[in-house]
């Protein structure tokens, strides 16, 4: 049985990747680099440290890209925050999860101050205290230090006890790595056949969706 939840944040319970993504390309712009903004947002999901060497040189990333990934931040907290909004059902879905006995953690590639925002927009920040960011972790995803810091906070569960729920195939990858299994959910951009081919053990519209389905899905108190 299932005895603690893992979530992934950005496009599993917020709708924000298009936002992200914007972010990213007019970072990018204002440093001399213009990228198809659909080739920026099929790497959103990676930290920075993953993100930042599919565009740039090892050269310019030692040089610069630290200030590009501050620029970032700042102009994903002044233009696009306000647009961010939490995807349907995530509240009412921890809310099921927390009946049924399920400990909770969050694990995002996003800052840690970031997180706390991302937390209020979901309507979730009362229901889950368990977290860890970025800065809790040496390489983000799909690296499986995120994941792996998450389950130290969540003492006493085991990997084959806890669960992802995530959006992309780098959430999958990450936490094949740390042992955990996925479920993955469809509001992030990607198909369903790219997550199960990643390795998620199943799909999902959104967390309304999940929700819907939740006594035949893999979170089930009966499903092994």
């Amino acid at each position: 049985m299932v005895k603690a939840v893992i979530f992934d944040v950005d496009g599993t319970l917020i709708d924000s990747v298009s936002q992200h993504a914007k972010a990213w390309q007019d970072a990018f712009r204002d440093f001399g680099h213009d990228f198809p903004l659909e080739d920026i947002r099929r790497q959103i999901g990676k930290g920075g440290d993953h993100l930042l060497p599919v565009f740039l040189s090892e050269a310019e990333i030692e040089e610069r890209g630290e200030a590009l990934e501050a620029h970032r931040a700042e102009i994903l907290k002044t233009r696009y925050l306000p647009t961010i909004e939490g995807l349907p059902g995530v509240r009412d879905l921890v809310r099921r999860l927390r009946a049924d006995g399920r400990r909770l953690a969050l694990a995002s590639s996003a800052k840690a101050d970031e997180l706390q925002t991302y937390k209020t927009i979901a309507g979730i920040a009362d229901l889950i205290g368990t977290e860890t960011s970025s800065d809790d972790a040496e390489a983000s995803k799909p690296d499986p230090d995120i994941f792996e810091a998450a389950l130290e906070r969540l003492d006493g569960i085991a990997p084959q006890d806890a669960i992802v729920i995530g959006d992309t195939p780098y959430d999958a990858e990450a936490a094949r790595k740390a042992g955990l299994r996925t479920i993955g959910l469809l509001s992030g951009g990607w198909t369903a056949d790219e997550l199960l081919r990643a390795g998620c053990i199943a799909t999902y519209r959104d967390p309304a969706d999940l929700l819907a389905a939740y006594d035949t899905s893999p979170l089930h108190p009966t499903k092994p």
